[in-house]
């Protein structure tokens, strides 16, 4: 895996961590290659059961790397087009593999870097985190998925808002908006990230894929078209070794507890 960005994968939990803190881990197309290349292995590997995504040193992700952007010159179409479709691959297979995804934000989040820090199912922010849409500021419209996600989570008018009049927006306005999913101090951000990331991995993946796909579809799908969906995806569940053996745990246990209270009454 390229240094820009590191995987470690232990007791079914890949953390994935942006790792350019001297840039502030700012997008540059080696980095959205490796980002792609380390979603795909979260992907495809049957040992990881949830994924983390978290930035090295004092920021999350400063969004691209405009030093990069300067460099490709009159080229800084083709490029943008190249950067862009690289980390949209990454984003995608992020939203869409079956596996949870916990974010950690760890500071600034800014243009890309607040797409990423949006996509997680949970997403737990320091205190000191802030969210920035930046692209206004240099006269570019959103990637990484801003334009979508952001409506979806917070409204089309307050959207409309913080895109287009480039706002930050603090961690406890980010919760309040319903951004993120809470606010942490800094120093348990890994700690409660891991907490999450183990429920997580704890439950069974194929459901909680389910769920990803069914949420994920829901405001573009009408309604007898999302509940054939539900009616499908809980049937198929169904037939899995992990559901029978929950539901035979259950009803035993319940059985047991009716003769307890039987032989009592």
């Amino acid at each position: 895996m390229n240094d820009c960005v590191l995987l470690k994968i232990e007791q079914g939990i890949a953390t994935i961590t942006l790792n350019r803190p001297l840039q502030g881990n700012a997008i540059d197309l080696p980095l959205a290659q490796a980002l792609l290349k380390a979603v795909i292995t979260c992907d495809q590997a049957t040992e990881v059961q949830c994924v983390l995504l978290t930035g090295s040193g004092k920021l999350f992700c400063a969004g691209g790397d405009l030093d990069a952007f300067v460099a490709a010159g009159n080229g800084i179409p083709g490029f943008l087009s190249e950067l862009a479709g690289t980390l949209h691959l990454a984003v995608s297979r992020l939203m869409r593999m079956e596996k949870p995804l916990v974010v950690l934000v760890n500071g600034a989040a800014a243009g890309a870097g607040m797409s990423l820090s949006l996509v997680g199912d949970i997403v737990l922010a320091e205190a000191g985190s802030s969210f920035t849409p930046a692209y206004g500021a240099i006269g570019l419209s959103p990637d990484g998925s801003l334009s979508w996600l952001l409506p979806r989570l917070v409204g089309l008018r307050s959207a409309q808002e913080i895109i287009m009049l480039n706002q930050r927006v603090g961690a406890d306005q980010a919760k309040a908006l319903g951004l993120i999913t809470r606010v942490v101090e800094a120093e348990q951000l890994h700690v409660e990230g891991m907490a999450v990331a183990r429920s997580l991995a704890a439950m069974h993946v194929p459901a909680l894929g389910r769920v990803r796909r069914l949420l994920l579809d829901t405001l573009g799908t009408p309604l007898e078209t999302q509940l054939e969906h539900e009616a499908r995806s809980i049937s198929m569940l169904a037939t899995h070794a992990y559901v029978l053996d929950k539901v035979g745990a259950f009803v035993a246990q319940r059985t047991q507890k009716n003769k307890k209270e039987l032989s009592h009454g």
